[in-house]
C-alpha cells in the first residue's frame, strides 16, 4: 500500500466507555481517525468493535441500554452536542453484518437517500442507483430485478445492497462491519478494490476479523481486546512485529486464546 501524508482528523474519541446495563463493552479508548484514511479494527468476538461504530453514529439515541461516556468527536466537533444529530447520520453511511433491506425494491433501496436529500430527476437516480449497485458489485446481477422487493435478493445480495445504499448517501465517512460474512471471496475482493478507490472521495471505517482484509486494506489498524484498544498503528508495521503489546503479534499470527 503507497504510503500517503496524514490527513486531519475526520472522527475521534476520548476517554470513550460504552456499557449496556451493567455490561461494560468497551472502556477508556481514545483514537483519532484521519480523513480520507481506511482504518481498520480488529480483534475477537465481543471486543467492542461493533459498539465502538455504534457510538459514533448516535445509535445509543434508540437504544435506552447503552450508555456513551466520554467524547465523540465528528470534524472536531461533539457529537452529543450536537442540535441535529440526524444531519450528521446523513453523513455516515453504516453497513453492518446481518443486512437489512427496507421493504421496498431494489431501486427505491438505493434511491432512498438521494431523494430525501433532494434529488428528484428520474435520469438523476437512475445514474445514483447503476453507480452505487455496480460499486456494492451488484448492479449485473439486479439490474432485470430493480423493481424486485430486496427482501427477495439471497443473503449475499442482501449484504451489498446495504452496501449500495449507504454509498447513495455519499457519506463523509463508511461504516463497515463484516461487510464479507455473507459475501463469497471473488465478489469479496472485487468489493475491496472499490474500498480502495473509494478512500480519495471519503474516510472509511472497516471492522473485520480478517486480519488478511485489514492488512490488504487498512492505513493504520486498531486492536480490541476485551474492550479495550490495546495496539494502534500502521497496518503493515503490526504485522511485521513492530508492536507495543505482544497480544497483538499473537492476534495477527492467530496465536490468540
Amino acid at each position: 500500500m503507497e504510503a500517503t501524508e496524514p490527513g486531519p482528523v475526520k472522527v475521534g474519541v476520548r476517554d470513550l466507555s460504552i456499557r449496556y446495563g451493567q455490561t461494560s463493552a468497551l472502556r477508556d479508548v481514545t483514537l483519532d481517525v484521519r480523513e480520507h484514511e481506511i482504518f481498520g479494527i480488529i480483534g475477537p468476538a465481543n471486543a467492542g468493535k461493533t459498539s465502538f461504530l455504534k457510538s459514533l453514529n448516535r445509535m445509543d439515541m434508540f437504544d435506552s441500554n447503552m450508555h456513551v461516556e466520554g467524547q465523540v468527536l465528528f470534524n472536531g466537533r461533539d457529537i452529543h452536542r450536537l442540535k441535529n444529530v440526524y444531519a450528521l447520520r446523513s453523513r455516515i453511511g453504516v453497513v453492518f453484518p446481518l443486512p437489512v433491506g427496507l421493504p421496498m425494491t431494489v431501486y427505491d433501496n438505493v434511491a432512498l437517500a438521494p431523494r430525501l436529500a433532494g434529488v428528484k430527476r428520474q435520469a438523476d437516480l437512475d445514474v445514483i442507483v447503476e453507480r452505487c449497485l455496480t460499486r456494492a458489485a451488484l448492479w449485473d446481477e439486479v439490474k432485470e430485478r430493480l423493481q424486485s422487493l430486496g427482501s427477495l435478493l439471497s443473503g449475499g445480495q442482501q449484504q451489498r445492497l446495504t452496501i449500495a445504499r449507504a454509498l447513495s448517501q455519499e457519506p463523509e465517512v463508511l461504516m463497515l462491519d463484516e461487510f464479507s460474512i455473507a459475501v463469497d471471496p471473488v465478489t469479496t475482493m472485487r468489493i475491496e478494490s472499490v474500498l480502495k478507490e473509494l478512500r480519495s472521495e471519503m474516510t472509511i471505517i472497516l471492522v473485520t476479523n480478517l486480519v488478511q482484509q485489514a492488512r490488504r486494506l487498512a492505513d493504520r489498524t486498531a486492536l480490541f481486546l476485551d474492550g479495550e484498544c490495546v495496539e494502534i498503528g500502521e497496518t503493515e508495521d503490526l504485522f511485521t512485529g513492530e508492536v507495543q503489546d505482544t497480544r497483538t503479534r499473537d492476534y495477527v499470527e492467530g496465536r490468540f486464546g
